[in-house]
């Protein structure tokens, strides 16, 4: 998979931009200067959020009511144009010019892993974060996660209003609770199966590439949840004993949405024993794992973009990084000055320099 050019009308510092690009593209400037608004662009033309921020609105130019990001992108031979455009009335998002009606037909059809210096984060973050970045990365590979993804919630939800609602009238009848507590099961029970066999999918490429870029040291990541090898009728029986406890706090206590994943590395966890080092290291291993989890379920390779990596790690790191890359990973790299990359990478590579929102391509 490749994305072949991009254009841009009023996204962020840009009020036009039109781009291709190569296997291997370096875009350099200054901070501020607006690199890390065309990896933006990329990101959202694939998953239609910013992994930046959560406020749409705040990526249309300002004094502009509209925002439109567009890119032709190359999968198996078979070329298409997906567009995404902002505006104060919401978000629209089309395929070859024809509007998409479910968001979950289209996250799916272009892949991207991004690493950027706020993922070095991730294994201090809360679990709601890791759990974030879970649902990220399998809804862009099925897109039927998303659809129970998005029942869940919605029965989640329902489930806690009408436990709130016995808790302030003091009042306790179990059938209605009953038929959400069942569907909730089923469910999660679904996306667990999801979860468990993506983090499997992870653990047959992240011991070798935590090696062959760091040296030593064996990494696993860890599932952990309560719907983990348990059945139906065991977690509906463990919801039902814990009713009294729900109504008392008015809320639904256990569930997928409670989950979390540890990274183990020889057998410590890193969130407790790891350095800031080999949690970093850590994180970059999974997302090279990504890649490879994606191309032997898709058949192709995603797109991987590497946000200002280098103020994270030293340039042998990421040279030994771009050497595991298989050459069909077209690949996108921000950086502030070109001094930082090794003059093997920059030779191969199309070099993008940006100004204040204007481009000059070498």
């Amino acid at each position: 998979m490749k994305i072949d050019s991009l254009s841009l009308m009023n996204f962020r510092n840009y009020e036009t931009l039109n781009i291709s690009f190569g296997n291997l593209n370096i875009i350099y400037g200054l901070n501020g200067s607006g690199k890390t608004n065309i990896v933006e662009a990329i990101y959202m033309l694939a998953l239609t959020k910013s992994f930046r921020i959560n406020n749409d609105k705040i990526m249309i130019e300002k004094g502009k009511i509209k925002a439109k990001i567009k890119g032709n992108v190359l999968k198996k031979n078979d070329e298409n144009e997906f567009g995404v455009e902002i505006s104060n009335d919401g978000k629209i998002v089309t395929i070859n010019g024809e509007k998409q009606d479910k968001v979950s037909d289209y996250v799916s059809k272009i892949n991207v892993i991004l690493f950027n210096p706020s993922d070095t984060r991730l294994i201090d973050d809360a679990p709601s974060e890791r759990r974030k970045m879970l649902n990220i990365e399998i809804s862009q590979i099925y897109k039927e996660y998303l659809v129970v993804l998005t029942n869940y919630q919605r029965i989640l939800k329902q489930r806690n209003f009408y436990i709130r609602g016995m808790y302030i009238n003091g009042s306790y009848t179990s059938e209605y609770l009953d038929i959400l507590t069942k569907k909730l099961v089923e469910y999660g029970k679904v996306i667990c199966k999801y979860r468990q066999d993506f983090i499997d999918n992870i653990n047959k490429y992240i011991i070798s590439n935590y090696e062959k870029i760091f040296g030593s040291g064996t990494l696993k990541i860890r599932y952990v949840s309560t719907f983990k090898n348990k059945s139906e009728d065991d977690l509906i029986k463990r919801f039902k004993d814990n009713y009294q406890k729900e109504l008392s706090v008015g809320k639904t206590l256990e569930g997928i949405h409670h989950d979390d994943i540890m990274f183990i590395l020889d057998n410590n966890n890193l969130k407790e024993l790891g350095s800031e080092g080999q949690r970093k290291n850590a994180i970059i291993s999974f997302k090279l794992a990504e890649i490879n989890v994606i191309y032997d379920i898709k058949g192709y390779y995603p797109i991987l973009i590497l946000d200002d990596l280098f103020s994270e790690l030293d340039k042998e790191k990421i040279t030994n990084l771009l050497g595991m890359l298989d050459r069909n990973v077209q690949t996108f790299i921000t950086t502030t000055d070109l001094k930082n990359i090794s003059k093997k990478v920059i030779k191969d590579a199309k070099k993008i320099k940006v100004c204040d929102g204007a481009i000059e391509e070498e």
